[in-house]
């Protein structure tokens, strides 16, 4: 009888072991998710209130418990299922997380009366798992009122700090870790570091989740997903819907098929890079449809913030669902430059696809996988798409944060100034023409924000901020140029930093550069004679004008 030759087992993909995080209501529990993959570790955030069966039917690398804003003594505080520590996976609390796994497992939690806030000076023991190859004294990020005063029966203290001398401590029997303070942000140079030796020493998860490997494993999910049927896409310009587009073009090529509504509200030559990029480089069948005298047209007159929203948004999707219908009818159009409103080289066949850029935090924000589809149909598209189209979704981008679409972007190839455009609204210069639209105005302000967006990439600022963009408030005052008076718009110039857009701050741009953009605004633009700073963060103020 021959040898019996086990053959290999292959590793399971990095989703197939996640990093599951406990969102306890902190701040910063989404960013800890982030922070996981940035050490290229799969992490999915989940509520607080997930059972220790269900906990164990992901198969998980390692658990991390969130910060959260309440004392673990306070009614109504978030709680965790203590059989969470009995499943032999490695756990991380996290500053409120460290206190309820404390209290859980028979530890101490007091209200000491001395808290500690902001950067404070942390004493860690060099042969800790956690610390190991850090230096011992170090900073760390503090937010907390309660202190551990005893650490759990068997476990050990690791770190301290003035005013918390149990800042760390671990079970490497149990495999149970806490830390008080922050590593997930910044402000904790070491931060990163310690969920590097938390991830790879303690849990032993390996860092395979890469752009390459989203790739190989999205294009997989794709072709069965999709099979041979037809694929639609709506382009918006964005860099999530190009970089969804390309996967799924990645996977299936020819079946799919997208359309690019240019409603005339795009920045200065944005238009003719989304056709070159897709048609020219990539070579994806794109229908082009220039739609903007309809907008125009249904803009006329409006001057409210909301409903220009709105018609911009209902206008979309009428020129969408037309061309939808064109397609499903086998139409095409003739080849060479699109009329106005007609569409370019439309393949025929009806589509049984949708994609959708829809991103993890679109997840996160509409509550998760349960009640996400319904939302997400709804509020993530380029102003919603019609409810009866009976197409089902693909949604190639549903694992990942902003941050990794760019680097998937970068992985296949797309232009870096596509890659890292900058956040734009749906009804695009629209809303950022304070009063009624106009084609005048709208020729004005692109002429005025393309010059601040040269001189914004000419300093070498772009990347460094969320946004940054030119505001025409549709009122005139008094300047003096030459010997004559003249009388035209003001040009607001807005531009902000910050990680999400839930919070920012106004940028604090070189007074050199400030001048140069707007001496070369009022210069070489005629009806521009003032140009002012909008400096004011988020709260109070909105990142958008409208």
């Amino acid at each position: 009888m021959g040898e019996v030759v086990a053959l290999p087992v292959p590793e399971p993909g990095p989703e197939e072991r996640p990093v599951l995080v406990l969102d306890c209501g902190g701040q910063y529990a989404q960013l800890i998710a982030r922070r996981v993959r940035e050490c290229r570790v799969y992490s999915e955030l989940v509520p607080h209130s997930i059972s220790a069966a269900e906990a164990r039917t992901r198969n998980p690398r390692a658990l991390v418990l969130s910060g959260g804003p309440a004392s673990v003594y306070a009614a109504g505080a978030p709680r965790v299922d203590p059989g969470l520590f009995s499943l032999g996976v490695p756990t991380l609390g996290i500053c409120y997380g460290m206190q309820l796994m404390a209290q859980e497992l028979g530890g101490a939690v007091e209200r000491t009366g001395v808290s500690e806030f902001g950067k404070t000076e942390v004493r860690a023991e060099a042969e800790s798992e956690l610390f190991a190859g850090l230096p011992v004294e170090q900073t760390g990020w503090m937010s907390h009122r309660d202190s551990v005063t005893a650490p759990p029966a068997g476990a050990r203290v690791t770190a301290g700090s003035p005013a918390a001398p149990i800042a760390a401590f671990e079970d490497s029997e149990r495999r149970l870790y806490g830390i008080q303070f922050h590593p997930e942000v910044v402000h904790t140079p070491h931060g990163q570091e310690v969920l590097k030796n938390f991830l790879y020493a303690v849990a032993d998860a390996p860092p395979t989740w890469t752009a390459a490997a989203v790739i190989e494993e999205q294009v997989e999910r794709i072709r069965a997903q999709v099979g041979s049927e037809r694929v639609l896409c709506a382009l918006s310009g964005g860099v999530d819907s190009a970089v969804a587009a390309l996967l799924v073009h990645k996977a299936v090529g020819d079946q799919l098929v997208c359309v690019f509504v240019d409603h005339g509200l795009l920045r200065k030559d944005e238009a003719a890079q989304v056709v070159e990029t897709f048609e020219g480089h990539f070579h994806v069948p794109l229908v082009h449809v220039e739609a903007q005298e309809r907008f125009l047209s249904r803009l006329d007159g409006v001057a409210d913030p909301e409903a220009k929203r709105k018609a911009v948004g209902e206008e979309f999707i009428r020129v969408f669902e037309e061309e939808s219908q064109r397609m499903q009818a086998g139409a095409r159009a003739k080849p060479g430059r699109p009329r106005s409103g007609a569409a370019q080289s439309a393949p025929s066949g009806a589509a049984r696809f949708l994609v959708q850029g829809t991103l993890y935090s679109d997840v996160i924000e509409s509550g998760g996988d349960a009640s996400v589809a319904a939302t997400i149909k709804s509020h993530h598209n380029v102003g919603g798409l019609p409810e009866d189209m009976e197409m089902e979704l693909v949604e190639p981008l549903r694992l990942l944060f902003k941050d990794e679409v760019r680097r998937v972007g970068e992985e296949l190839g797309l232009p870096e100034r596509m890659v890292w455009r900058q956040p734009f609204p749906g009804p695009g210069l629209a809303i950022r023409i304070i009063g009624e639209v106009t084609r005048e105005r709208l020729e004005i302000l692109r002429e005025a924000d393309a010059i601040l967006q040269e001189e914004i990439r000419r300093a070498g600022l772009y990347r460094e901020l969320w946004q940054s963009f030119a505001v025409l408030p549709a009122i005139r005052s008094v300047g003096v140029q030459g010997d004559e008076r003249t009388y035209g718009y003001p040009i607001v110039v807005r531009a902000v930093t910050s990680d999400d857009a839930m919070t920012a701050d106004w940028a604090r741009l070189p007074y050199d550069l400030l001048e140069t953009i707007s001496s070369r605004i009022v210069n070489e633009v005629p009806a521009v004679n003032r140009v002012v700073l909008d400096v004011t963060s988020k709260p109070p103020s909105t990142i958008e004008w409208e």
